[in-house]
């Protein structure tokens, strides 16, 4: 049946959430807030230490800043209007606040993407070129690969969210999810939508595709590198150097892979449970990654461990 032609324009969505599921909601509250005051500790000492530990003003360290910094504004712009859903019920939110979540959440997760990328390369020159490391990845080099991973997230989120904003909304206006999820909001628009999946699907090609390539190949030079290095006790300390970026990336490609690429249910009588699946599948991604980051890089490296160390005790003396 054809949408009526009388229907009200849209001025706002209504986010469902955990409401057809009340028995979840207190359970699920607990857990997504502890785990965002976890991403709010751990990316907040590791942005701490690069900063005030000498030891780590290298091009590394000022990465994982970044995107210690970029994990704070992802989870931030979307993990508070969960927790609010959940309280709320069927919580209903602005057009104008839809379209600014939609867009910090997008162009925070494009530029991640390319930051990885940005991270590899430099894993790249410092053990595939080590000598000229310094004069390929410069202050004003790594700086300028970090603005440049920054403004491509962003502008690519302006696009989309252009897009899928300017789309007439004149009927159903609730959003099956927890947040305003792009692919969630274009499928309320009453009109084809054609554009905005090609727009999609090259800037999918373009944020997703390109770097998973690029870190491919940079690890293929890497790993070949490493290999040809005699002593086992230099291959390992190699390796250390790049162990954690390399972890991320699987932890957060992975994710990705497994949330767009798991086979759909034909059941029509599991929908709904395949509708939940999703969006716990879709919670979990923008809480967990952003939270395991800080926990990696500090298992897995030794310098990140004794700024840290170095940061508690001094404050403990201070006292």
């Amino acid at each position: 049946m054809d949408r009526p032609n009388q229907t009200s324009p849209v001025v706002g969505f209504i986010l469902l959430g955990l409401s057809a599921h009340p028995k979840l909601v207190n359970t699920f509250f607990v857990l997504i807030l502890l785990m965002y005051l976890v991403i709010l500790l751990g990316n907040g000492v590791l942005i701490l230490v690069t900063i005030s530990d000498s030891h780590l003003h290298t091009p590394m360290y000022f990465f994982l800043g970044n995107l210690s910094f970029l994990d704070i504004c992802y989870t931030t712009s979307s993990v508070p209007l969960i927790l609010d859903s959940f309280l709320t019920p069927r919580k209903t939110l602005p057009f104008s606040a839809c379209a600014v979540q939609m867009f910090l959440s997008f162009a925070m997760g494009a530029t991640e993407c390319v930051l990885l990328g940005m991270m590899a390369f430099d894993r790249y020159v410092a053990i595939c070129s080590p000598l000229r490391y310094p004069k390929i990845m410069s202050k004003s080099a790594y700086v300028s690969m970090a603005t440049g991973s920054w403004a491509a997230g962003s502008s690519t989120a302006m696009v989309q969210t252009s897009l899928a904003m300017q789309l007439p909304f004149c009927g159903d206006n609730v959003i099956n999810h927890f947040t305003c999820e792009i692919l969630a909001v274009l499928k309320l628009a009453c009109t084809d939508i054609s554009i905005n999946v090609i727009s999609m699907t090259v800037a999918n090609v373009i944020f997703l595709g390109i770097p998973v390539l690029f870190i491919s190949f940079s690890y293929v030079f890497i790993i070949a590198t490493i290999l040809r290095i005699p002593s086992a006790e230099g291959r390992r300390k190699a390796f250390s150097t790049c162990s954690a970026h390399l972890t991320v990336v699987v932890v957060f490609y992975g994710t990705i892979l497994f949330m767009y690429g798991k086979p759909k249910s034909k059941d029509p009588l599991g929908a709904d449970k395949q509708d939940l699946s999703d969006k716990l599948i879709s919670l979990f991604y923008g809480v967990v990654t952003p939270m395991l980051n800080p926990i990696i890089y500090s298992l897995r490296n030794k310098d990140v461990k004794a700024a840290v160390k170095n940061l508690i005790f001094c404050k403990h003396f201070a006292q």
